[in-house]
């Protein structure tokens, strides 16, 4: 015998519960419609099993580091001001200090705790399918794979700048990031590479800006990969975290084989 679903005690599976105040009485969606709604949002994410783990609440900040501290924080104050204030995040930081961690959370919260559409890409695996759609055996059209990218509430664009940059590139980055700079979407983008102009600029120098300064001579920036205007129309969509701290994937694979 089948057993019968659990009936939520506050809506007796209506989905609507009773809101009383001073002045009067109504109904607003239940709690469990909301969280039914987000765990089948969490579901199409798109989140890499890899990171399926990944909560806000068992992000390792890294002892007494300053900077993943301060990171953590602003993604809790991101996730409890939406959409009430909906700017979009670049997080900057080395290989391995967590930012994927970090984004993954963020959106997790969102769908589940808000009921907020979210969809995760990985930057390289979104080019890659949006390539194969040229392909004439592959039923895929390339708007398919590119209107919920436009259309999702948030996106994570994760480690943007992975690929190196042809003229196709840089007109792909530009349409998606225009497309939701234009339709006031949020944008939560991640990369490894230093948030700077491109070597090029008559503007870029490393002298006094300790983030280029930090890295060895010849090494590409994020201005070098997608462009000095696209990093500038990033600057509008989004507030910077600077995320610093050794690459905890390493330290782990290192205590696990002791020399």
């Amino acid at each position: 015998m089948k057993a019968s679903a659990e009936v939520c005690s506050l809506c007796e599976g209506t989905g609507w519960k009773s809101v009383s105040t001073a002045a009067d009485r109504r109904v607003t969606r239940c709690d469990c419609r909301t969280q039914a709604r987000g765990e089948a949002r969490l579901a199409s994410a798109r989140i890499p099993k890899r990171y399926e783990h990944c909560e806000l609440s068992n992000f390792d900040l890294g002892g007494t580091r300053e900077s993943l501290t301060a990171a953590h924080r602003a993604a809790r104050r991101f996730v409890e001001e939406y959409p009430l204030e909906h700017t979009g995040l670049l997080i900057v930081g080395s290989i391995g200090v967590g930012k994927t961690h970090l984004t993954v959370g963020m959106i997790k919260d969102l769908m589940l705790r808000k009921g907020i559409s979210c969809l995760f890409y990985d930057y390289r695996d979104l080019l890659k399918q949006i390539q194969n759609s040229y392909n004439d055996s592959v039923k895929t059209t390339e708007l398919d794979i590119l209107r919920p990218v436009f259309e999702t509430e948030v996106l994570v664009l994760d480690e943007l700048g992975a690929v190196k940059p042809t003229e196709w590139v840089w007109d792909t980055v530009s349409l998606i990031l225009n497309t939701r700079y234009n339709d006031n979407r949020t944008t939560i983008i991640t990369t490894n590479l230093p948030n700077v102009q491109s070597r090029g600029s008559r503007n870029y120098s490393a002298k006094g800006n300790s983030e280029a300064a930090s890295y060895a001579a010849g090494r590409e920036t994020l201005g070098d990969r997608i462009g000095d205007r696209m990093r500038s129309r990033l600057h509008e969509m989004c507030r910077i975290i600077q995320m610093e701290g050794e690459d905890f994937r390493q330290t782990v694979k290192s205590a696990s084989f002791p020399p």
